[in-house]
């Protein structure tokens, strides 16, 4: 027989030697793995890893005296600049409703399209 012809025979085997050849694969492979679900810290680390771990549950207010980013300036000083006072009308300006407002929310709120009018 040639060459060409041992390897079309190699090339149509059939499914059952295939599946075989799979099993084989995967039990040999299963025999070498380990499956590892319990986990535990090195009793020599103990300390160290600990402390990173409480350091890594505290806030970022705690960790660092002053903002490491951009985002943290955002809300990093949670009292306001100024007092809050509702009554200053500098600060504050809430929506007033007189006859024709009313009338043009009332035609809106019904899907009239003339926003520009």
């Amino acid at each position: 027989m040639t060459m060409a012809g041992r390897l079309g025979q190699k090339m149509n085997q059939d499914e059952v030697h295939q599946n075989q050849i799979m099993r084989e694969l995967f039990l040999k492979e299963f025999r070498t793995q380990k499956l590892y679900t319990q986990y535990h810290v090195n009793p020599l680390r103990k300390a160290k890893f600990l402390n990173l771990v409480h350091h890594a549950a505290q806030g970022p207010k705690k960790k660092y005296s002053e903002t490491q980013t951009e985002a943290q300036e955002i809300g990093w000083d949670p009292h306001p600049l100024i007092n809050p006072d509702r009554q200053d009308r500098r600060l504050n300006h809430f929506r007033v409703y007189h006859d024709i407002t009313l009338y043009k929310a009332k035609l809106w709120s019904l899907g009239e399209d003339d926003h520009q009018k």
